[in-house]
């Protein structure tokens, strides 16, 4: 199916933003509405996968006076299937979508922002960037999962619809959940307070077994967008590889260290052992990528799916006085002892990032976590352009690369599958 607008993302980044901004006095005022009220706040859910429900449950849980209005989803299937699964947890009372507010199709985000107060933008992570664009436009707050685009024009706009969302007094709020965790939050600021002395190194591991084997064969799709669209995770002009779609919150920790300078240069490796199967479409199966910065401080990062594997995700940071155990949540000495832990309370960091989302809309205090969501999302497809093509990078050449994963248009037909990337033969641009 066609777009009829012609909203392609390849379109919708060359577009401008003076028509949003001609309306931003508007908006301000549309956006301060539920402020201190109890009035009722009408969710609106782009993408009704696992994900996507959860962060609805969440949201109806943070804030009682919401309901869910309407969905969204490229798959009528899986749109049903998530409204089920909602239904049944104990905010299913408040999931009130009628049939006139259940859209299927590329452009049905579109649909959804129109009918909501708050929009939860959830599909495959190519689409963020124009779901954002248009949810902001609209004068809407939103909450984004991660990451929050696949290449460099994608973050780009990103950063430039998240100032829009600041100059309108609009909340976005991350899916980078773990800035959201109170143990992380304490331990991230005795880092930053130097318990641990001036960081001299770092260490992020996520190293799995994987994720969800693809969803449906060839033979049960109708065309090869449905077959990708469908097994998204397996596409990187969907997913932006797994690097970037799940290890991005390793990185993030990273870059929270580092109050969020950006690294000078990155160098990676990567490839496929076990995932060489064409069912595991473009994307790679282990990547090893060492982003350097400006101070000399150098952030070591490894990640791979490997089934029968040794699994490891743990985080290390590494001092003048001492090291961090980050996932711990503790702070040693070079002897070994422990100069700091935490001692409060856990938490539940998906619950706690909609707490404070909701609270924001209705106290009338925005919380914009743009500038970072698209650092780290950065952070994570810099590395990954390293790996495909066997070269270092600086940070201002993955910054500025056009290269842009857009397929020409949106429709169930066919589409290219760009070749797996071989280092030293896959160019950058």
């Amino acid at each position: 199916m066609s777009d009829p607008t012609n909203s392609s993302r390849r379109n919708f980044l060359k577009t401008g933003t003076t028509a949003a901004l001609a309306a931003g006095l508007t908006t301000q005022i549309n956006s301060a509405v539920h402020a201190q009220g109890t009035d009722k706040l009408k969710v609106g859910l782009v993408g009704v996968g696992g994900r996507g429900s959860g962060a609805a449950v969440q949201a109806l849980t943070a804030d009682q006076h919401s309901e869910l209005h309407a969905v969204a989803d490229a798959f009528e299937d899986r749109l049903e299937a998530g409204l089920a699964n909602m239904k049944a947890t104990p905010v299913g009372d408040r999931v009130n979508v009628d049939a006139d507010h259940k859209f299927v199709g590329f452009d049905a985000y579109k649909k959804v922002i129109e009918s909501c107060d708050v929009v939860l933008l959830a599909t495959p992570p190519h689409f963020r960037p124009m779901q954002l664009r248009a949810a902001v436009e609209a004068g809407k707050h939103a909450f984004v999962e991660k990451p929050v685009g696949v290449d460099g024009p994608g973050i780009r706009s990103v950063l430039e619809t998240c100032k829009m969302a600041e100059e309108k007094g609009l909340s976005i709020v991350s899916g980078l959940c773990w800035r959201y965790h109170p143990g992380m939050r304490a331990t991230f600021e005795q880092i930053h307070e130097g318990t641990a002395g001036q960081i001299t190194a770092m260490q992020c591991t996520y190293n799995s077994g994987g994720v969800w084997d693809p969803r449906a064969t060839r033979e049960e799709c109708s065309s090869e967008m449905e077959y990708q669209m469908r097994n998204w995770y397996y596409y990187a002009w969907l997913s932006g590889d797994f690097n970037t779609e799940q290890h991005v919150h390793s990185l993030d920790k990273m870059a929270w260290a580092m109050l969020d300078e950006t690294p000078k240069t990155v160098s990676g490796t990567g490839g496929r052992i076990q995932r060489t199967d064409p069912k595991y479409g473009n994307i790679y199966d282990h990547f090893n990528v060492v982003y350097e910065y400006e101070s000399g401080v150098k952030a070591f990062a490894r990640c791979r799916h490997f089934s029968g594997s040794t699994n490891d995700v743990s985080d290390h940071i590494f001092g003048t006085k001492g090291r961090v155990d980050v996932f711990k949540h503790r702070i040693y000495d070079w002897k070994g002892e422990i100069v700091w832990r935490y001692k409060g309370p856990s938490g539940n960091m998906y619950q706690i990032e909609h707490d404070e989302f909701f609270a924001s809309i209705r106290e009338g205090k925005p919380i914009n976590n743009g500038h970072y969501m698209s650092m780290s999302s950065m952070m994570a497809i810099a590395g990954r352009m390293s790996a495909y093509t066997g070269k270092q990078l600086s940070w201002e050449d993955c910054m500025n690369s056009s290269l842009n994963l857009s397929p020409e248009s949106y429709e169930w037909g066919d589409v290219p599958a760009r070749p797996v990337s071989i280092p030293g033969q896959t160019q950058f641009s």
